[in-house]
């Protein structure tokens, strides 16, 4: 930051806040990333904001029999990367393969997510309480997949370029195999599930609004 200041010509030190400046909110648990020390004063993490679920939504009769049919299963999708725009299907007896479903229902019926860690997917599975097997693909994912690693619940992340059946098997299976995952993904879903990520939110909203 020394040297960035430095070749932009402005004087040393940290930025003093801007005049009438606004407050900016981070939507995510500072349980998963903990607020940099270093940031200004009018910086926020606020907390996760969870999407609401669509009105009168009802799970598909198939997956319903499916998840009552047999243990929890392996949740395996990658949101609205092109992975999971492919129309990807899987078949056996055992495997399911399924549209759109809102993660807060289906999440916590499964025994480990497989995804592509991108953040709205991310907090899902931690809302849930399960342990994943993060396949970041590009972006900010990396640094997500890296928090679920750090944090205990998931095994090391494998990267979508090195993504073979094999690899993908042997991190299910490592990930399922070690209690402390989902010991420690229950307990940070416990904690996360405390917080109120939208009141700071609100009351700033209502203040400015009322200005």
């Amino acid at each position: 930051m020394t040297r960035l200041r430095a070749r932009l010509g402005l004087p040393a030190g940290a930025p003093s806040a801007p005049v009438n400046v606004r407050p900016v909110f981070h939507g995510f648990s500072p349980l998963v990333v903990p607020r940099p020390e270093d940031w200004p004063s009018w910086v926020e993490v606020a907390g996760y904001w969870w999407p609401a679920r669509p009105d009168n939504w009802q799970p598909p009769a198939e997956l319903v029999d499916f998840l009552q049919a047999g243990p929890p299963p392996v949740f395996v999708g990658f949101g609205s990367m092109a992975a999971g725009w492919a129309d990807l299907k899987g078949c056996g007896a055992d495997v399911l393969s399924i549209g759109d479903v809102p993660h807060d229902w289906l999440f916590p019926r499964t025994a480990a997510v497989v995804h592509h860690a991108g953040a709205g997917t991310t907090a899902a599975g931690l809302r849930a309480g399960v342990p994943a097997v993060p396949v970041p693909v590009m972006a900010d994912q990396p640094f997500w997949a890296s928090r679920l690693y750090t944090l205990g619940v998931a095994p090391r992340p494998v990267p979508f370029q090195k993504l073979t059946a094999e690899a993908l098997g042997d991190a299910i299976t490592t990930c399922l195999s070690e209690p402390s995952h989902r010991r420690l993904a229950a307990e940070l879903a416990r904690r996360i599930t405390a917080e109120d990520g939208t009141t700071s939110l609100l009351a700033h909203i209502s203040s400015t609004n009322a200005g």
